[in-house]
């Protein structure tokens, strides 16, 4: 691999143009040290593609904004540095492949923002004391903190197979919004019921289509522990709820009123 510290030549082979019109077009320009991919993009743009769109905010790996596919993975172009890349071959650049194509490295992820629309908001009990105040346990509380460190990137749906492979869109939610909606079941607070639509397949649920790969654990840039920690929990609610013959057993013969 050629040192960017010596101010090395690169090829980016980036994907270019509008919907069906677009393919990939190579553009070569000089990368120095503590480079990332978003850095080249940006030069590139500089130097000889003015009108190259990408999305891209904080630069530092919080908003989200510059998910893309680099030499195949998703990833976040402000986050991929070059020096962990293979400069001597051309470095891939697309937009990410489970959602419409705008133009160069842009995708509409509008569909995402549906669906968790369609997520049934917190809904609190009723305050534990006088003064309005709750009572929780601490390991109640860190249970869904980590959940809360998802920027909405957007790279497990891309990388997720039932959206990616599969296109069930309209029925299944993905790996974000089951995040999402274990911060919520799993909150201390929250009496909500939200396994029907888990369960259901009407596009804010469909979560017996996963299969645990853990593949978009793998490409969380927050390191979410999305599959054993939101998904599994939320099937083995949804199995217990509607699946479980001892617990339907149970249902049959408890008494009503």
């Amino acid at each position: 691999m050629a040192n960017p510290a010596n101010g090395t030549p690169a090829t980016f082979r980036i994907w270019s143009g509008q919907r069906e019109a677009a393919a990939f077009k190579d553009f070569t320009t000089t990368v120095t040290e503590g480079m990332v991919v978003l850095d080249a993009v940006h030069q590139i743009q500089a130097e000889t593609a003015p009108t190259l769109a990408c999305r891209w905010n904080c630069k530092a790996g919080k908003c989200g904004s510059c998910s893309a596919e680099i030499n195949g993975k998703p990833r976040l172009m402000c986050m991929t540095r070059l020096d962990e890349l293979d400069l001597s071959r051309p470095v891939v650049v697309e937009p990410m492949r489970s959602f419409p194509h705008v133009k160069d490295l842009v995708t509409d992820v509008s569909w995402n923002f549906r669906v968790k629309k369609r997520i049934k908001p917190f809904k609190p009990r009723k305050p534990d004391a006088p003064d309005g105040t709750w009572r929780m346990q601490q390991a109640d509380v860190d249970r869904v903190q980590e959940f809360r460190k998802c920027i909405e990137c957007f790279l497990c749906q891309d990388v997720c197979h039932v959206l990616r492979d599969h296109h069930k869109h309209p029925e299944f939610a993905g790996p974000r919004h089951f995040v999402y909606t274990a911060a919520l079941e799993m909150h201390p607070l929250d009496t909500e019921n939200r396994l029907a639509d888990l369960k259901g397949t009407d596009g804010h649920g469909g979560i017996g289509y996963c299969n645990i790969t853990k593949c978009c654990t793998k490409v969380c840039p927050e390191h979410i522990t999305i599959t054993d920690n939101a998904i599994i929990p939320l099937k083995e609610r949804v199995v217990d709820e509607y699946y479980d013959p001892i617990a339907k057993l149970f249902k049959v013969f408890k008494p009503k009123g």
